[in-house]
């Protein structure tokens, strides 16, 4: 693989990253209008709201079988315009089995994007020999916000779903399709399976990394899950405790989660900065430690303004942990990551699914404030499997990444 090759591949993965934050953003910020455009119930909506992430488990799960035949870049290739489409359909279909349906393939689909988004993601790391994941991960909280800024500009002139996701589709649609032209996967020295095949191409059980080993993985598989729990409790109840708990207007209220995508934005851009300069592990020891620290400042606060401080703590600190969980399972098992990115990626949608609810029960049975100290302790945990984030000093015989491909941009 060339040097172009691997700069070009790795940009069309960033484009493919920011597409999907952009869907995602689109999707999850017009919930009230889905809402009202199919007259979904209060009752029904969780309903909705939770098949998606359980459809994507299982597009994940299925994305694992999938890519022991065919490769990874294929499946995202096709994947991603399917999200697209889906995203369309929502904002088309006028009866409730219109936007079931298509929230099922946007479920579906996206599960697959994610897995494939990533696989892709861990191999190219491999093949630049130092850490670039979390650049990835900051294409994406970049297209959150674009999608999030395009939402509040489609519910601000009153714009019927549709039109706000059609013009949006029309531009993004073509564009991913011509850049998964360049989609590449990067195969480094351990990217071989042991029958001399190419990583990525029918990654069987038994690999050049070792038979897959769920209990091996089970750390990384937490770490996502409460790193997710995290994030749900941010991007659900943000606003709600700032308004109910801590006295803000409802104007103010909106903000925290706009700083929360801002400092994840800004802490993912120079994230691969910190992994090479101090190593992965301790890069997510001090970002569990700042996301604690965070909700312990929203617990204790005791006004507005002090919230939005622990709010902007967690964004530079939860921001680090999901893409290195994701370049740690690659490395942990590299003969075999595209199974292992896959397998990882389900408790993407466990903490998804587990965060939101728990805090709201707790927040009603107990108080708002107790339950914000649920997610701290769930990331504090991290520093407990924080080891499993180091395979890199045994193979690269130090604390630090270093680069074997060392022209590559």
């Amino acid at each position: 693989m060339t040097d172009a090759g691997l700069r070009h591949g790795r940009a069309s993965l960033g484009l493919s990253f920011g597409v999907q934050g952009v869907a995602f953003a689109l999707l999850v910020t017009r919930i009230p209008a889905i809402q009202d455009q199919y007259g979904i119930s209060d009752g029904l909506l969780p309903v909705f709201l939770a098949a998606v992430p359980i459809l994507a488990g299982a597009g994940s799960v299925a994305t694992e079988k999938v890519v022991v035949r065919v490769r990874p870049s294929l499946v995202l290739r096709w994947a991603q315009p399917v999200v697209l489409l889906a995203l369309l359909g929502v904002g088309a279909g006028r009866e409730m089995w219109h936007v079931a349906v298509a929230l099922g393939v946007f479920g579906l689909a996206v599960g697959a994007l994610d897995a494939s988004m990533n696989m892709l993601g861990v191999s190219l790391q491999r093949a630049y020999g130092r850490s670039i994941m979390t650049g990835f991960h900051a294409a994406y909280s970049l297209g959150g916000i674009a999608g999030a800024s395009l939402a509040w500009a489609g519910a601000r002139w009153e714009l019927s779903l549709l039109a706000s996701y059609l013009p949006v589709v029309a531009v993004l649609l073509p564009a991913a399709l011509i850049g998964s032209r360049w989609y590449t996967e990067g195969k480094g020295e351990e990217g071989k399976r042991s029958d001399g095949a190419e990583a990525g191409v029918g990654t069987g059980s038994e690999s050049a990394g070792g038979a897959l080993s769920f209990k091996l993985l089970l750390p990384l598989c937490l770490i996502m899950t409460f790193a997710y729990i995290g994030d749900s409790t941010v991007s659900n109840w943000s606003a709600k405790y700032l308004q109910d708990v801590l006295g803000s207007s409802e104007q103010l209220a909106t903000v925290p989660y706009n700083v929360y995508m801002v400092t994840t934005l800004l802490g993912r851009a120079v994230g691969d900065l910190g992994v090479r300069r101090f190593g992965a592990v301790a890069v997510v020891r001090g970002g569990s430690l700042l996301a604690a620290g965070g909700f312990a400042v929203v617990a204790v606060a005791p006004g507005a303004w002090v919230g939005m401080l622990g709010f902007t703590m967690l964004g530079f600190g939860l921001c680090v942990i999901v893409p290195q969980t994701f370049a740690a399972a690659g490395r942990m098992f590299p003969g075999n990551s595209d199974a292992a990115v896959a397998r990882l990626n389900i408790f993407n949608y466990v903490g998804f699914l587990v965060g939101s609810p728990l805090v709201g029960a707790l927040g009603d049975a107990w108080s708002y404030r107790g339950a914000m100290l649920v997610p701290m302790v769930l990331v504090l945990a991290t520093l407990v499997y924080a080891r499993a984030f180091g395979p890199e000093t045994a193979r690269y015989g130090g604390g630090h990444e270093r680069p074997r491909t060392a022209d590559v941009g």
